[in-house]
C-alpha cells in the first residue's frame, strides 16, 4: 500500500483547522456552489486591483500588489472550502463537481489576467511574456487531468496543481508588497562590476512567475507522459485480453437487468418474490459452489453462474491493520479452476465492473457501491459486538452483514441473457442468524 503523500497529509491538517469555519457556513445554509461562486468573485476583485494599480498607480508603489496577494490567498481559501463544505454538508453533486471545474479555471484565468495587465502597465514587459507562459502552463496542468481522468485513468502527478500555484502567486505578491513597503518599490541589488543591476524590489513577484511559467508546463508535460504509459498499457491489455473483457461487459449486462432497491440500512424499498423464494435456498445448485476462507480481513465474495471464479471484497489495511481511508475495501479473484490463484482486477474489471467506490459518511461510515451498478449500497461500519470492519446492507428489511452476492444465469443469449434472480446473503448482526433474499428481473 502506497504511503500518504506529504501533500495529503498538509491538506488533512488545513481540513482539521477549517472545518469549524465550514460547519459555520453550513449552519449560514451556504451551499457548495454559493462557496465556490464567492471564490471566484474574490478573484475577479484580485484583478480589480491589478487594474487599479496599473491604471492609477506608478511602478515604484507596489502596494496594490500586495493587497492583491493578500486576495488571491483568500480566495484560494475557498477552494478548499466548496469541497468540504460538499462533504461535511453531505450536499455533493455531479454538477458541483463540474461548476466547480469551471468556475476554477475562469478564477485562474481572470486572475493572471490581472496579473498580466499590470506588468504591461508598469512596463514590466518581460515579465509579463512569462506570466502568461505561466497562464498557459496552468491551464493545460488542469486540462491533462480532466481530459485524462474523462478516459478512464488517474492523474495528479507534478508540482504545479492548482493549490501550489495559488499560494506561490499569493505569498509572492505579498512579499513584494510589504518589501516595498520597507525598502521601496524601486530599490535594485547589483553586483560588483556589473553596471546594471540583476534584481529589482519587483522581481520577488516576477522570479516566481517565471518558475511557474517552467513548471507548469512541465507538470503538464509529465502527465501527458504518464498518461501514454498508462493508455498504451490499458490497449495492450484490450488486444491481449479479449476473453476478459468479454467477461465484464457479460458481467455488465446481467447486472443491469435487476432491479435493485436502494440498500439503505435506515430505508428499504419491499421485495415482491422475496418470500416464495428464499425458503428454495438450500436445495439449490449454487450451494455447491467453493466458499472462500482463510482470510481475515475478507469482507463479502461475489458468484454467478456458471462460473466458479470468485469475486472477494477485502477490507484494504497496511501492515500496521491502519485503514485506507481513500480506498478502504481491496477486490480480487480466487481462480479456483487455476488452483484457487489469487489474482488482481485488471483495468476494464476496475473501472467498468467489480471496481468498489467508497464515500465516507458524517458518522464515520462509508457508502459503498461497485461501479457498474450505483444504486447497490452497501455500508462499511465498524461493529459495535466485535469493534471490526463489517459491511452491512439491508436483508428483508433487516439490516444485515453481508456474506455474499450471488447471480444465477439460466441460459439465454449473450445480449440478453435470462437472469432467473440475484440472493443477497448474509446474518443478523444481534442474533447471527442467516438471512437470504433474492430479486427477480
Amino acid at each position: 500500500m502506497e504511503r500518504m503523500s506529504l501533500r495529503t497529509k498538509l491538506q488533512k491538517s488545513i481540513y482539521v483547522i477549517i472545518d469549524p469555519f465550514v460547519k459555520l457556513l453550513i449552519r449560514m445554509g451556504l451551499t457548495p456552489n454559493a462557496v465556490t461562486t464567492i471564490g471566484f468573485i474574490l478573484n475577479v476583485g484580485v484583478a480589480i486591483i491589478f487594474i487599479v494599480g496599473a491604471e492609477e498607480g506608478n511602478r515604484g508603489d507596489l502596494s496594490y500588489v500586495g493587497w492583491a496577494g493578500a486576495l488571491i490567498l483568500f480566495a484560494g481559501l475557498f477552494d478548499m472550502l466548496d469541497g468540504q463544505v460538499a462533504r461535511l454538508g453531505n450536499m455533493s453533486s455531479t454538477f458541483g463537481a463540474l461548476y466547480d471545474s469551471v468556475l476554477d479555471r475562469y478564477s485562474e484565468l481572470v486572475m493572471f489576467f490581472g496579473i498580466c495587465y499590470y506588468l504591461v502597465g508598469q512596463h514590466y514587459f518581460l515579465s509579463s511574456i512569462f506570466a502568461f507562459i505561466a497562464l498557459i502552463g496552468s491551464i493545460m496542468v488542469s486540462y491533462t487531468r480532466a481530459r485524462a481522468e474523462g478516459l478512464g485513468i488517474e492523474c495528479k502527478d507534478g508540482l504545479m496543481q492548482r493549490p501550489e500555484r495559488i499560494i506561490t502567486i499569493g505569498v509572492a505578491a505579498i512579499s513584494c508588497g510589504v518589501t516595498a513597503h520597507y525598502i521601496g518599490g524601486d530599490h535594485k541589488w547589483y553586483l560588483k562590476g556589473v553596471k546594471f543591476h540583476i534584481l529589482e524590489t519587483m522581481s520577488i513577484l516576477t522570479l516566481p512567475l517565471v518558475f511557474m511559467a517552467i513548471m507548469t508546463n512541465i507538470t503538464a508535460l509529465k502527465r501527458l507522459t504518464g498518461s501514454k504509459h498508462t493508455l498504451d498499457k490499458r490497449d495492450a491489455e484490450r488486444k491481449n485480453d479479449k476473453p476478459a473483457s468479454l467477461l465484464v461487459w457479460f458481467f455488465l449486462l446481467v447486472i443491469s437487468g435487476f432491479s435493485f432497491r436502494n440498500a439503505d440500512p435506515v430505508m428499504h424499498a419491499n421485495s415482491v418474490y422475496t418470500q416464495e423464494l428464499t425458503h428454495k435456498t438450500v436445495a439449490d445448485p449454487q450451494d455447491t459452489f467453493p466458499v472462500p476462507m482463510g482470510n481475515p480481513r475478507q469482507l463479502f465474495y461475489l458468484q454467478r453462474t456458471a462460473n466458479t471464479n470468485t469475486i472477494v471484497c477485502e477490507l484494504n489495511v497496511d501492515s500496521k491493520g491502519k485503514l485506507d481511508e481513500e480506498n478502504p475495501v481491496h477486490v480480487f479473484w480466487i481462480r479456483y479452476p487455476e488452483g484457487g490463484m489469487r489474482k488482481e482486477l485488471n483495468y476494464i474489471q476496475k473501472i467498468f465492473a467489480y471496481g468498489i467506490k467508497s464515500q465516507l459518511q458524517p458518522n464515520g461510515t462509508y457508502k459503498l457501491h461497485f461501479v457498474s451498478y450505483r444504486k447497490q449500497a452497501l455500508y462499511l461500519m465498524q461493529s459495535p459486538r466485535d469493534n471490526k470492519y463489517h459491511v452491512f446492507t439491508t436483508i428483508n428489511q433487516k439490516q444485515a452483514l453481508l456474506n455474499r452476492i450471488f447471480i444465477k444465469v439460466d441460459g439465454g443469449t449473450f445480449w440478453s441473457p435470462n437472469v432467473v434472480y440475484m440472493e443477497l446473503k448474509g446474518t443478523d448482526p444481534v442474533t447471527g442468524k442467516e438471512m437470504v433474499e433474492r430479486f427477480k428481473p
